[in-house]
């Protein structure tokens, strides 16, 4: 049991940093509106989306980066990975309608590292609800 819960442990911080990293990362390239890069100014065009989706969806990733890694709060911590959840599967269906298969596949990813670290997320950062 205790090999298991280590095991689990390291698995759910692999997922985690990764997770962390890549929402880091493009969410910069949004907030600073690099044309080029994952989620950058130009994939948002071809998507249809106005330029002003960028600053919103950067800051809630670095919001959700920062909820996900603090200590305690499980509460917040649920709500930032629903967000990422949400987040990845409109940018999942946003690039299928527009006929971008293969781009669809880096949300894709990212939304499955979301419910990994989320569903291995120790227990401090999940929600317990009152019995009855």
């Amino acid at each position: 049991q205790h090999i298991m819960s280590k095991r689990n442990k390291v698995i759910y911080w692999i997922f985690t940093i990764w997770l962390a990293l890549g929402m880091v990362s493009t969410g910069v390239v949004q907030l600073l509106k690099a044309k080029n890069g994952a989620g950058g100014a130009d994939s948002v065009a071809r998507l249809g989306y106005p330029m002003y989706v960028l600053t919103i969806i950067g800051v809630w990733k670095l919001l959700g980066v920062i909820a996900s890694l603090v200590p305690k709060f499980p509460l917040l911590k649920e709500w930032a990975y629903a967000g990422l959840c949400f987040l990845f599967t409109g940018a999942v269906v946003s690039h299928i309608v527009v006929k971008e298969y293969a781009a669809a596949l880096f949300p894709l990813v990212f939304l499955l590292l979301t419910l990994l670290s989320w569903w291995l997320r120790p227990a401090s950062g999940k929600v317990i609800l009152p019995a009855g």
